[in-house]
């Protein structure tokens, strides 16, 4: 019986048509290689099924080859509702998505920690400790110390979404008020009188930005006053949201994310309005979700496997170069106009 041998380096080498020296470099992720051998090499790697030796690698590289997605809560979150949510809500699988466009052809691996408040000292601890070699995170309560207490134990890390507070600490975000403003144009330019708004928690950057973005546009078409009700980026928080709206009698209503949207389709539905001729509903996102309501939702673009895969990129420069300056990228939206406005 044949036994089948592991490929080896020299086997990479051989299918990259480089030497050993450079396929070591590529693998134990030295810096200054050029971007094409880089790309060779990791393609030769798939190629052959070269597995590198972790245990080697962290020895010579002092690095673990492990960077942490941490979602951060203001709670601890033992029980289920969160997990479920986690796996449930496309926003969460868009941003593993596009973390792993980047670090899985760098062979690095991807552990996602979820911690509430009480767990923050444990984790920076974990990474100071060379768990990760570093951490994007997905910062949730508005008022989060997590990434202040990151910057202060030098741990490299990017963030989703601007901080609540300025925390020297580099991330990744989109224009909201920009994109709140995409929705309350369209609303308008349908001819819709009386327009209302979905928000996300009051007090969460982006939910800020976006009701911020949505009055000043609406004050720009000349409406003084926009009623507004307050969900949690959930479907149920948004057919609660729209329940109580229903008495305003509203022609129009921009809804702060596309789970929230789908909520208030299904309210609509029931109270017999029809969508869009008698309310208009925009959303927010682009996910799965608008292309699964009925009517499919008019809704506003959010790039967020672009944003994921450009945190991934930030995060590896930061940790091939800690004292790089931190820095920002904010990606433009944009109106994916459907059935339902």
């Amino acid at each position: 019986m044949q036994s089948h041998r592991l490929p080896t380096l020299e086997d990479v080498a051989r299918v990259a048509g480089v030497s050993r020296a450079t396929v070591s470099r590529v693998v134990n992720g030295v810096r200054n290689v050029d971007p094409q051998l880089h790309e060779l090499v990791w393609s030769a790697v798939e190629q052959t099924g070269y597995v590198p030796n972790q245990v080697a690698r962290s020895l010579v590289t002092r690095r673990s080859g492990t960077v942490a997605l941490v979602v951060s809560d203001s709670e601890t979150h033992d029980d289920d509702p969160f997990m479920s949510r986690f796996f449930a809500d496309p926003y969460f699988g868009r941003v593993v998505g596009g973390l792993m466009s980047v670090l899985r052809p760098a062979g690095i691996q991807l552990a996602l920690q979820m911690v509430g408040a009480p767990g923050h000292k444990r984790l920076v601890g974990d990474l100071r400790n060379g768990q990760a070699d570093g951490a994007v995170v997905l910062s949730l309560p508005a008022r989060d110390p997590l990434p202040g207490l990151l910057a202060e134990a030098r741990i490299p890390a990017v963030l989703i979404g601007r901080p609540a507070e300025p925390v020297p600490v580099s991330y990744v975000d989109l224009a909201n008020e920009a994109g709140a403003a995409l929705a309350a144009d369209r609303l308008v330019e349908r001819g819709c009188q009386r327009i209302g708004m979905i928000s996300g928690p009051a007090d969460v950057p982006a939910s800020q930005d976006r009701i911020t973005g949505f009055r000043r546009a609406m004050a720009r078409h000349g409406h003084a006053w926009v009623p507004l009700r307050q969900g949690n980026f959930t479907q149920d928080s948004g057919e609660q949201a729209m329940r109580s709206l229903l008495g305003e009698r509203l022609d129009g209503v921009f809804v702060a994310n596309d789970l929230m949207a789908l909520g208030v389709l299904l309210v609509l539905r029931d109270a017999g309005k029809r969508v869009p001729e008698d309310v208009a509903v925009v959303g927010f996102d682009d996910s799965s979700a608008a292309l699964a309501a009925r009517p499919a939702l008019t809704t506003v673009r959010h790039p967020l496997e672009d944003m994921a895969a450009e945190a991934a990129k930030l995060l590896l420069a930061r940790i091939a170069d800690p004292d790089a300056r931190v820095s920002s990228v904010i990606y433009e939206p944009t109106l994916v106009t459907r059935q339902s406005a």
